[in-house]
């Protein structure tokens, strides 16, 4: 075998192996997580509590029932069940959420990192939609809709979206992750509220605004003002 035919078939085992790596499968029928490694026999990326001491409440969450508070500035609560809060989800690739939305409240524009999101209304009117990254154009494209009870749809992973309540009436959502942690950036609060804070004259440019406006903003987002 030439060395060229050899180093070309060791580079596609090689980004196999990387490839299969970054998507690895459960090790386990589940993991249910735990903070103390004392405790931990098994290990699938976190401390697993060894199974034969799992109980069902490492599998249960009670109280999504209960309505989130809604009093603050975007009138929207999440209550989101993860691996934090509910340990047998832990390695499952899956967590959900209860979302509250007041009478024209918001649940600003943010991105989930690592997952995608899949909501059903259960009660209200909402307005929903999510932007794409740059098409083949260069430009980015809206989709949104109006959603009633019994309505499901669907945020990509990774892309701008948002949740608003055009009713009279509060409106409770259920979200589904396809990650047991698919973190949240909420772009307002990500981008003026930083700490430290990105520098001005970074945000004067990339918004081609003047320096009082990007002042102001950093105001509304800054520490303490964050949604």
């Amino acid at each position: 075998m030439g060395k060229k035919v050899a180093l070309r078939l060791a580079l596609l085992l090689m980004a196999s192996y990387v490839a299969y790596a970054t998507d690895p499968t459960q090790l386990q029928d589940f993991c249910v997580g735990v903070n103390n490694p004392i405790n931990g026999v098994f290990v699938n990326g976190l401390f697993c509590k060894n199974p034969t001491q799992a109980t069902p409440n490492d599998f249960l969450f009670k109280g999504l029932n209960i309505p989130g508070n809604t009093n603050n500035k975007q009138g929207s609560n999440v209550t989101l069940v993860s691996a934090a809060n509910l340990p047998g989800l832990n390695t499952l690739g899956i967590s959900l959420a209860r979302v509250d939305i007041a009478p024209y409240g918001l649940v600003p524009p943010h991105t989930h990192p690592r997952g995608t999101e899949i909501v059903t209304v259960l009660e209200g009117t909402l307005y929903v939609g999510f932007v794409t990254s740059n098409l083949p154009n260069g430009k980015n494209k809206f989709f949104s809709v109006i959603l009633n009870p019994g309505d499901v749809f669907v945020f990509p992973q990774g892309l701008i979206h948002f949740q608003f309540n055009i009713g009279k009436t509060p409106a409770v959502v259920i979200a589904g992750f396809s990650s047991q942690n698919p973190g949240v950036i909420t772009i307002a609060n990500a981008v003026f509220g930083p700490t430290p804070p990105i520098s001005i004259d970074v945000l004067t440019k990339a918004f081609q605004v003047d320096k009082n406006v990007i002042q102001y903003l950093e105001a509304q987002f800054s520490s303490g003002n964050n949604y």
